[in-house]
């Protein structure tokens, strides 16, 4: 899933590619990706992209008149930037990868593209940011967020740290590959509680949280978008890293499984050398 230095990037790239262009058109090849039907995605052309900008994993994409294109890539979900399109055909609604497509006034564009069977990504094209839920609900940004406001946010849901981190409306920006890089950095447990931290332990996650995101988004800017998801990869320490030797301390990274995600870490680095469980319902060490 794209998260906040990858959205981040994503945003910037356009910034630098598609502002100052006019819409020629834009396209909805998934009709169940496009959340609003006021204004109609015909609304947009003729209009001159203004602005890129990220509020916490979601993509906006401002053009003048003050109307939004406002997209969640949810998990499979990515921005494909052509220079050129192989066909000035319109897209037919269908079941490619494929749900967004913006051609713009050079011959250039971008697809919103979704892989896999699990349709999720959500456009939704507004003049009011506060009439996407995803977005009036967040958080602060996480990597924004000094030090009393990530303590104050964290404390004020109870739970496991991992969980508490990639809660949008607690930090945003955060989800499942980079909570998994912070709290190794911050060497605590993943299944830590939130209101049972010291403040060293909060201001050692702070610190990792703007380390870990601060280090991605570095590594990501400048990086066409094709090339994003191997720079993100590349960077990683603990997570998608099962069966690997932990970068810092050689110990070998393991793995918790869920129904549909995973976790990964460092027992050395952050559970004083003892596994954690593997199984949703046991006791897990804290």
């Amino acid at each position: 899933m794209p998260e906040l230095p990858e959205v981040e990037a994503l945003a910037g790239y356009l910034r630098q590619r598609a502002v100052g262009r006019r819409v020629d058109r834009l396209e909805i090849a998934a009709i169940s990706a496009l959340k609003t039907y006021e204004p109609a995605p015909t609304a947009v052309a003729g209009r001159a992209v203004v602005d890129a900008s990220r509020h916490g994993k979601f993509l906006d994409v401002l053009f003048e008149g003050d109307l939004h294109l406002v997209v969640h890539l949810a998990r499979a979900g990515w921005l494909h930037y052509r220079e050129a399109f192989p066909s000035t055909t319109p897209l037919r609604p269908g079941k490619g990868p494929i749900a967004v497509r913006v051609r713009l006034d050079d011959g250039s564009g971008f697809d919103l593209t979704e892989a896999g069977t699990q349709k999720k990504l959500a456009a939704y094209l507004v003049t009011d940011l506060a009439t996407v839920p995803g977005v009036a609900k967040l958080g602060p940004d996480a990597l924004s967020a000094d030090l009393p406001t990530f303590a104050e946010r964290l404390r004020s849901r109870r739970g496991q740290v991992k969980g508490v981190l990639t809660d949008q409306s607690v930090l945003s920006g955060v989800g499942n590959a980079y909570s998994d890089e912070i709290v190794h950095a911050a060497k605590l447990s993943p299944f830590a509680i939130t209101n049972r931290l010291t403040d060293d332990q909060i201001a050692a996650l702070h610190a990792a949280t703007r380390q870990v995101l601060g280090d991605a988004v570095e590594r990501s800017l400048g990086q066409r978008a094709a090339e994003l998801k191997g720079e993100k990869r590349s960077g990683l320490k603990v997570h998608a890293r099962t069966g690997l030797p932990c970068p810092v301390c050689g110990d070998t990274v393991r793995e918790v499984s869920f129904a549909d995600s995973s976790l990964q870490y460092c027992a050395t680095c952050q559970t004083g050398g003892k596994p954690l469980a593997d199984r949703r319902l046991s006791r897990l060490v804290r």
